[in-house]
């Protein structure tokens, strides 16, 4: 039974941070756009107040929940307990893309541990909070972060960075803006 809270208290608060993934899923305006979800992963999480969070944005093959945030917003940041207790959180809310240089950057980014692949802060405007069971969530264990996105924008290098997102992440599946090319 899913249970709506008021906030992010302590305890949900503690039990986020100990998760190792967590899912974005958004959506365009448009009904005939493609929905997106991705895992997120490492430490690329952070909570900055009872209804704000934030999450550090790796470069990635595509750009969807980017293009999808600056058309609209919306989002939900979902988390499933693999270890420990079975147990769900879904924070859903407005989010904002907070790219380097930009004035909000420096004041969030000292909240995460540098990464080169690092391309983008989103930053969440929690509007609900809600937990469930996670009784159909499979039992798995942690082994590690990967390093091979860490490893493969190393090698690229910051120009190397750039000429890919230029190729890869200025436009979404759907056409929709995403990153500027630079």
């Amino acid at each position: 039974m899913s249970k709506q809270r008021d906030f992010i208290d302590d305890d949900l608060a503690e039990w986020l941070r100990q998760q190792h993934v967590f899912f974005v899923a958004t959506a365009p305006e448009s009904n005939d756009g493609h929905l997106n979800c991705s895992p997120k992963g490492g430490d690329s999480f952070r909570i900055l107040g009872p209804m704000e969070v934030a999450y550090q944005d790796y470069t990635g093959s595509g750009a969807e929940t980017m293009a999808h945030l600056r058309e609209n917003g919306r989002l939900v940041l979902m988390f499933c307990a693999f270890e420990g207790k079975p147990e769900i959180a879904r924070l859903h809310g407005q989010g904002e893309v907070i790219l380097p240089g930009e004035s909000a950057y420096d004041g969030i980014a000292k909240y995460f541990p540098p990464n080169p692949g690092a391309r983008a802060i989103v930053r969440v405007s929690v509007t609900r909070v809600s937990t469930s069971c996670g009784f159909a969530v499979p039992r798995m264990d942690f082994r590690e972060n990967r390093e091979t996105l860490d490893k493969w924008a190393l090698s690229k290098g910051e120009q190397g960075l750039k000429e890919y997102r230029a190729q890869k992440n200025v436009r979404s599946v759907d056409g929709l803006p995403a990153f500027d090319s630079e």
